[in-house]
């Protein structure tokens, strides 16, 4: 004799739905962010501070700005883009929402360090 799972009742996936607050998109989003600028800072003596990340849910989307303190000298443009992929990226795996856009502002350059 073998179990059975019993079948899901006629539209079941359709009587909730999941909201995720933006305080958990921010930090998902600010995780990916640290991930991306720690590869950057590696190797250097002085770092800056942790990434800000504000949301915003426009409709069924998700918006993010990240605000970065970034090495110098470094590829600010190709920094932004990892930053943006990891961040779009994470943020659809882990919550199934689609990231609208993401807004990278490098908010203070940071000398120092080894490039």
């Amino acid at each position: 004799m073998t179990a059975s799972v019993p079948a899901p009742a006629p539209g079941a996936a359709r009587r909730g739905r999941l909201r995720v607050a933006d305080r958990v998109y921010a930090r998902i989003a600010g995780k990916a962010a640290r991930e991306v600028l720690a590869e950057a800072w590696a190797g250097r003596s002085v770092k800056g501070v942790p990434p800000r990340v504000s949301v915003a849910r426009p409709g069924s989307t998700v918006t993010v700005r990240v605000a970065v303190d970034a090495p110098f000298p470094a590829d600010l443009a190709a920094l932004a883009r990892r930053v943006r992929e990891r961040v779009a990226g994470r943020v659809l795996g882990l919550t199934g929402t689609r990231v609208s856009e993401v807004v990278v502002e490098v908010e203070k350059l940071v000398a120092g360090g080894t490039w």
